[in-house]
């Protein structure tokens, strides 16, 4: 760390009113201010006092106000922030870092640095101890992707696991962030993080928590775990005595093969995959996917090429302008590679492989990108269909067996479920809510079944042992997803997972081709099937703590002053996930988010949330088409009317 002389207490004074003046002046915020003092007063050395002064001096008073307007929350993906301000100081940037980061993460309390991972992951050892109890050494595991700092931060928290006292797992290096919640049901450990800010722009990072059931985590543990990280206002610590310190075991190929072994379990009619080999191209946007979907699809018989500019490792994802696989432009480069090479598909994969993008071609030569929607209803209905034609799941246990999804995602995922007789469920919106229901479903099998099948508990159970039980007892989870392109098709992983997403899709594209279809042709026939829905994602984005008043006044309005009429359609019913009680197809109380949807008289919707991991306001809208149009027609009315409905909308948030 850096070491330099520290601030006199002449100099600190000056400091200290120089802040102060600035909040008289109205050019610093209160709580800016009094975050600045909560810092200065809870980090040992100068580092930081020096980086505050040198912003004040500078008259850097918004670049302070972003800083520091706010301390860190545990949100949907758990601490996400700036790692690298927008403006740099001069100590900050030091010597430089690797691919061209500064050498140390930037100061504040609304910024991921090792003040704020210091407090995260002592909170979590604590709250994990407390758990545990004394008979045993509380089990940690941490993975890290391609961002900056990602492993300088996952070493830090390793270490510090070691000197609490805890046993600490850390991969050798990147990994995706589903290999963290396998592993952490692999291990049986207690908790786990993945340092990451998943697809945020390259000078975020993050810290994701997840419990013992390798699921982030939910209320009560979240609450529990803030109340411990909250209680903690410096970044140093006493480490416990040698003797009871924990020991550090770091992973590699062992872990990714054991990881790889279960994915092939994802695979229904393997002998689809048996054929000629599919040609796809695989960009992992500078990421951590190519660490196993290259070589699982390989090992499956496809015919992989990679994207070489981008299978490179490198935190500024300098190839892209977003490493996100939901932005058409981010597989740009992917998509060029196909046509070059006449690929079927392109599959891309953002940063920390929990989410997948695909562009397939089309039966005119098109590579067509497909919506997360889309690829997440293509593998829903593969895969319900498919169980039922292997004979899972039958008219007998068809009621137990379950498709999940948030309440954002399209409403074709519904009626494929009620085809077939199957329970859908809708959650909040963030993966971990999911994960919530494969705990339950977990926990609603009687253990003295489990252990007819293995005196080693459920996660030792084989694919079809789980099945079995699971149909007999509880819940058999066949798929689950997200519009934000996040997939789940398994229970040995408890968040959204790009890899098994990968091999799923590539069954898919199998099945396809079986039938000598392509994809968007299989899609169009699901549509004309079930009907044609069809979702537009919209954002305004409104960054640092102006953005945020904003963002915050913008979404309680829509409570305050819900519309009446939108777009020429009157308003039928308003859902308030913030303010109503609420709760979903199996009777479970919904937790209270900032998320309202509005449903029109013309069969449109649209819902608003803030996001809780970027600087936005979401907005989704949703439509369908009648099933008596032709699918042509049905397409083009819908989209006209989402596209007028968000015209409407984007007006009346102006005038908010």
């Amino acid at each position: 760390m850096f070491d330099g002389c520290a601030l006199g207490s002449g100099e600190m004074n000056l400091l200290l009113e120089k802040l102060d003046q600035a909040v008289t002046a109205g050019v610093l915020l209160e709580s800016a201010n009094n975050n600045i003092r909560l810092l200065l007063a809870g980090v040992s050395g100068d580092f930081a006092e020096r980086v505050v002064t040198e912003l004040a001096k500078a008259g850097e008073w918004n670049e302070l106000n972003d800083r520091f307007f706010k301390t860190l929350a545990f949100g949907t993906g758990g601490l996400r922030g700036r790692t690298i301000g927008r403006v740099v100081t001069s100590l900050e940037q030091g010597g430089g870092g690797v691919n061209g980061r500064p050498e140390f993460p930037c100061v504040g309390t609304a910024t991921i640095n090792f003040f704020n991972i210091s407090r995260a992951v002592r909170g979590l050892i604590c709250y994990a101890q407390k758990h545990v109890g004394s008979g045993r050494r509380t089990r940690m595991v941490f993975a890290h992707d391609t961002r900056h700092f990602s492993r300088d931060f996952a070493e830090f928290c390793a270490k510090v696991a070691v000197e609490l006292g805890c046993d600490a797992w850390l991969f050798e290096g990147a990994r995706s962030t589903p290999q963290l919640s396998f592993a952490i049901r692999e291990l049986r450990a207690d908790a786990g993080v993945v340092l990451t800010a998943s697809h945020n722009p390259s000078h975020d990072n993050g810290f994701k928590a997840y419990f013992d059931d390798g699921g982030q985590i939910v209320d009560p543990h979240a609450t529990g775990i803030i109340d411990e990280v909250n209680a903690l206002v410096t970044e140093t610590y006493d480490a416990v005595p040698e003797s009871e310190r924990g020991t550090l075991t770091i992973m590699g190929a062992e872990m990714d093969r054991r990881y790889m072994d279960r994915l092939r379990s994802l695979l229904m009619r393997p002998e689809l995959l048996e054929g000629g080999a599919t040609k796809v191209v695989f960009t992992n946007l500078h990421g951590t996917g190519g660490k196993i979907c290259v070589p699982m699809l390989r090992e499956l018989g496809f015919d992989v090429s990679t994207v070489a500019g981008q299978d490179v490792q490198d935190g500024r994802f300098p190839t892209v302008d977003s490493p996100n696989p939901e932005n058409a432009p981010a597989l740009q480069i992917a998509i060029e590679l196909a046509e070059q090479q006449g690929a079927e598909i392109v599959i891309g994969t953002d940063p920390d492989s929990d989410r997948m993008g695909i562009a397939a071609r089309d039966s005119s030569g098109k590579m067509v990108l497909l919506t997360g929607n889309q690829i997440g209803s293509l593998m829903a209905w593969y895969r319900v269909k498919t169980a039922f034609e292997l004979g899972w799941i039958n008219d007998a246990t068809r009621s137990r067996a379950v498709l999940v999804k948030t309440f954002v995602t399209t409403e074709l995922q519904r009626a494929i479920a009620d085809h077939f007789g199957v329970r859908i469920v809708d959650t909040l919106t963030g993966f971990k809510y999911i994960a919530e229901k494969l705990r339950k479903y977990e926990n609603t099998i009687p253990a003295a079944k489990v252990a007819e099948f293995s005196a080693e508990g459920y996660r030792s159970l084989t694919e079809e042992q789980s099945r079995s039980l699971r149909l007999d007892f509880s819940r058999f989870f066949i798929f689950g997803g997200e519009e934000s392109y996040g997939y789940l098709g398994c229970d040995f992983v408890r968040d959204k997972d790009a890899n098994g997403a990968a091999v799923i899709f590539a069954e898919v594209a199998a099945y396809a081709k079986s039938l000598g279809l392509t994809i968007p042709e299989l899609l169009d026939q699901v549509y004309q099937q079930f009907g044609y829905f069809l979702e537009i994602g919209k954002s305004l984005v409104m960054e640092g703590a102006d953005g945020a008043a904003k963002i915050a006044a913008l979404a309680a309005s829509y409570a305050a002053q819900p519309p009446e009429i939108v777009d020429g359609s009157a308003v039928i019913r308003i859902r308030d996930f913030a303010a109503q009680e609420l709760f979903d197809e199996e009777g479970d109380a919904l937790p209270k988010e900032k998320m309202l949807f509005v449903d029109l008289a013309d069969g449109r919707r649209f819902a608003v949330r803030p996001s809780g991991t970027e600087p936005k306001i979401k907005f989704y809208l949703f439509g369908k088409g009648e099933k008596t149009l032709p699918l042509d027609e049905a397409k083009s009315a819908v989209k006209a009317g989402l596209d007028s409905l968000w015209q409407w909308i984007a007006a009346d948030a102006v005038s908010r």
